[in-house]
Parts: C-alpha cells; structure tokens; sequence
C-alpha cells in the first residue's frame, strides 16, 4: 500500500510543478515560434486549462492578475493531503 500512496502522491507533485510551470511561462508575453518549443508551451497551457478554468469562473481576474492560479494550488495541496491521509488509513 505504500508505493499506491507515493504513487499518488507524486502525480499530485508533478501537476504541481506543471502548474508552476504554467505560472511562469504565462508571464512570458512573446509566444515561441518554433515549432518544439510552442509544442512544450502548448503542453503546459493545454495540461493545465480544465483545472484552473474552474478557478478562473470562481474569482475574475483583477485586471492583468489571475488569482485563480493560487486558489488552485491550494486547493490540489489540500485534496493531495486529504486523498494520502484516506490512502494511509486504509
């Protein structure tokens, strides 16, 4: 039952730091031209626009800031440590 929990665990941390990802290449303004690198830009957006468009309808953007990214994290750290703490009470 414990690889289950790492198992579980990691795929929380790894969108995680899609997310993050994601964050940081918002604030690049300039999309890529090539054709690899907009590949990657569009796997990070494309990965990650059904999670935080939920976010997105819940709080408006304050002008050129989206909050909703934060809501977010908190709320995949929240769920990451409520789904490990069912798994170890299994």
């Amino acid at each position: 039952m414990d690889r289950a929990i790492d198992y579980v665990d990691a795929l929380f941390t790894v969108y995680l730091i899609v997310i993050f990802v994601r964050i940081v290449l918002s604030f690049v303004r300039r999309a890529p031209v090539q054709r690899w690198t907009r590949a990657i830009y569009d796997f990070f957006f494309q990965s990650t626009e059904w999670f935080l468009g939920i976010f997105r309808r819940i709080i408006p953007s304050l002008g050129m800031f989206d909050l909703s990214p934060i809501l977010a994290v908190i709320v995949l750290i929240i769920a990451r440590e409520l789904v490990v703490e069912i798994l170890q009470s299994l």
